[in-house]
């Protein structure tokens, strides 16, 4: 029977003292009456050694509280089993010595069983499952420490450590202490993050990094999220922002209508119709729908379970409207999230715009590098150009239409419908792309199909295609270069050419202004105010149409050396002097004109009946001989003239124009042909002005 080991300890020294008393008087002593055993001991154990003199014996007492465990073998006291301290940690065991007078004596042995760490910890239950809402709140007990503490059959101070076997759940869930498994929650759960993981618990009987052998227990916890309502509508679709997935940002929508026109179905919409979830999927709380702004006029309205946007009324002005639309869940109105829904008022397209050209070809050659032009098929010198049309514009260009390839990576579209290399084409080869051309306002569509032929490049390499803009811009700086030398070089040949009429006729005109304008100014004004000006123009309109047969009749002197380049020269620049001199001599008339109530002309082509004392001087041409009306009539005959006034006033043109042409060393050429013949005209013009001068002279003196 075992013993407490309070009882082995106090009575430890008297079964000594006896032991040695008896050892003394009898034949009969053990070496050590005391002894310690390890427990899980094999059978045969020597536990002491007994020491028998002669004429006694020895035997076990059977009636020893725990005999059954010993033999005797010989002088040796073994044991017969194999002993657990968690059972019996102190055994006894009595000897009986005895002489042959049948004397006897008792001996008493105590065997200590000391403890070994055979035995694990024990929990009640290794397989646990919590449910966890997704809105515990931090620090919350998970699994209490009675569900979790272990036991030790050897009473060994249990230690537990807990991990997990999912990592991105580490650090969610801890233990209370080193020697309290109680678990709880150290940071808030998110059902998007992780739906569930797996706990381990260990309880050792050794801390952590002992050298002595450890004996471990596990226990092992299942952990369910359950998701709760924690997160707001998001409108569909939308772009998470992080990386748990936590936040998810839609765009605004996008939708056109025209000005003036009420739509009766529902607004179809870009990236999609509105439409918003839960996205606590699980629970997937009802949404409901509303417009809280921008919706002036209230033009539009939204079905509250569906989010489709309709028309109340035609929307009349042509400025965007910018809605703002809530998503709420029905159960809690604090969950809410507004999107921006932009509607554009367009004018209505009529037509949808389309390719002229149901195949464009082109050619792109092998090298080329990327963003180089692919070529009109057969021209490798005009880029290829796709060009959809629109009815809607008088000009059928609508600048709303933007290009881009379907099936093809090698090649991209710009804006305005070049197509251009996206790579370097390494092969030769057909490439068939399918080109779009889509009206960003009205959203409408064309389609055409483009055939590039890949070929190798012959003339033209890569590097010419790269330098092509360098080259093409200095070849329009020289182009730009000769054409401003062709310019300065045609305006010296028209100096050249018109520089000394011009400058002949604007001294002439200066002249002109300094002298009055050739203007007698000792005529007094008309004593007929009456006269009109149109009279005046038309005696100088009439005066002037002799001229020419003035010319043909005038024989001037010229220099041999102008008579023979005036000869030389062609009809038409003879023409052109000709010319020169009607618009001096027009010039003349707007003068006079201007100076016409100072200095009346006598010379009249209107008769006047009424004032029979008025005296008027004609021309004979244009004398009506068969008027009866007493005219005296003057013969325009140069031949009669004043010779000698004529002759003076032709030597005083001769020698300025000789003059002119002393200070010129290029009196060659056109420029002495044309101031000589420019010079005929004032001669003509003064022989004529001499004649009726003199005619109307002697007219008033006999008057």
């Amino acid at each position: 029977m075992a013993l407490s080991h309070g009882i082995l300890a106090s009575g430890l020294f008297l079964l000594l003292f006896v032991t040695l008393v008896s050892a003394q008087q009898g034949g009969c002593s053990v070496d050590n009456s005391k002894p310690s055993v390890y427990e899980n001991n094999p059978p045969g154990y020597v536990v002491a050694t007994v020491h028998v003199e002669s004429g006694f014996t020895v035997r076990i007492d059977l009636t020893s509280p725990d005999a059954r465990f010993f033999t005797l073998q010989g002088s040796e006291l073994q044991l017969s089993q194999s002993v657990d301290y968690e059972k019996d940690s102190l055994l006894l065991v009595y000897l009986i010595c005895q002489n042959a007078a049948g004397q006897s004596e008792n001996l008493e042995i105590f065997v200590t069983i000391l403890n070994v760490n055979d035995n694990s910890p024990v929990f009640k239950q290794t397989n646990f499952t919590e449910v966890v809402p997704e809105d515990t709140k931090v620090n919350a007990t998970i699994v209490t420490r009675e569900d979790l503490s272990a036991t030790d059959a050897d009473l060994d101070t249990i230690f537990y450590e807990l991990t997990t076997t999912v990592p991105v759940t580490d650090g969610y869930f801890a233990i209370k202490g080193v020697n309290n498994p109680e678990i709880y929650l150290q940071k808030t759960l998110d059902y998007e993050k992780f739906k569930w993981t797996t706990l381990i618990l260990y309880a050792r009987d050794r801390p952590a990094g002992s050298n002595d052998a450890t004996n471990t227990a596990t226990a092992t916890i299942n952990i369910i999220i359950e998701q709760a309502d924690t997160k707001p509508p998001w409108f569909l679709p939308c772009t998470f922002i992080n990386a748990d997935n936590s936040i998810c940002i839609s765009s605004p929508y996008t939708g056109r209508v025209n000005m003036s026109e009420m739509s009766t179905e529902p607004l179809i919409l870009q990236p999609g119709p509105v439409y918003a979830i839960d996205p606590d999927y699980t629970i997937n709380e009802k949404i409901m729908y509303s417009i809280v702004g921008g919706n002036a006029d209230q033009v539009f309205s939204v079905d509250a379970d569906t989010g489709n946007l309709t028309m109340n009324k035609e929307a009349t002005s042509p400025d965007s409207y910018l809605l703002q639309v809530m998503a709420t869940q029905v159960n809690n109105i604090q969950k809410y999230s507004i999107a921006i829904v932009e509607i554009k008022v367009i004018n209505k397209s009529h037509y949808a715009p389309y390719f002229e050209h149901r195949i464009y070809n082109g050619t792109a050659f092998v090298g080329q590098a990327p963003r180089s032009f692919v070529f009109q098929a057969g021209d490798s010198s005009r880029p290829l150009m796709i060009t959809a049309v629109d009815y809607d514009f008088l000009d059928k260009v609508n600048p709303n239409i933007e290009y881009y390839l379907k099936n093809s990576t090698d090649f991209i579209a710009t804006r305005d419908g070049l197509i251009l290399t996206n790579v370097i084409l390494q092969s030769p080869g057909t490439v068939t792309i399918e080109a779009v051309g889509k009206d960003v306002v009205s959203l409408q569509e064309a389609s055409t199909v483009i055939i590039v032929e890949v070929v190798l490049a012959a003339a033209v390499t890569p590097p010419d295609q790269t330098h092509t803009a360098q080259v093409m811009g200095i070849l329009g700086g020289t182009l730009g270069t000769l054409l401003l030398i062709a310019l300065i070089f045609l305006g010296v040949m028209i100096y050249k050419q018109y520089g000394k009429p011009v400058k002949h006729l604007m001294r002439k005109k200066v002249s002109k202004k300094i002298s009055g304008g050739h203007q007698n100014l000792s005529y007094k004004p008309d004593e007929h105010p009456d006269v009109g000006i149109k009279q005046h123009e038309t005696s100088e309109s009439s005066s002037v149409q002799p001229v020419s047969q003035v010319l043909e009749q005038t024989a001037l002197p010229l220099p041999a050396s102008n008579a023979e380049e005036v000869e030389s020269l062609p009809k038409s620049s003879i023409a052109s002097t000709i010319t020169f001199g009607q618009e001096e001599k027009e010039e003349e008339m707007e003068e006079e004109t201007e100076n016409e109530k100072e200095v009346k002309s006598i010379l009249k082509t209107d008769r006047r009946v009424a004032d029979d004392g008025y005296k008027a001087v004609w021309f004979k041409t244009d004398v009506d001989p068969e008027a009866g009306e007493k005219v005296e009539v003057i013969e325009v005959d140069v031949a009669d003239g004043d010779d000698d006034s004529d002759q003076d006033m032709q030597k005083n043109e001769e020698e300025e124009e000789e003059e002119d042409y002393d200070k010129d060393d290029h009196q060659r050429g056109l420029g002495v042909s044309f101031a000589s013949e420019t010079s005929l005209l004032p001669a003509a013009e003064a022989m004529v002005n001499m004649s009726l001068t003199d005619t109307v002279a002697d007219d008033d003196s006999r008057m």
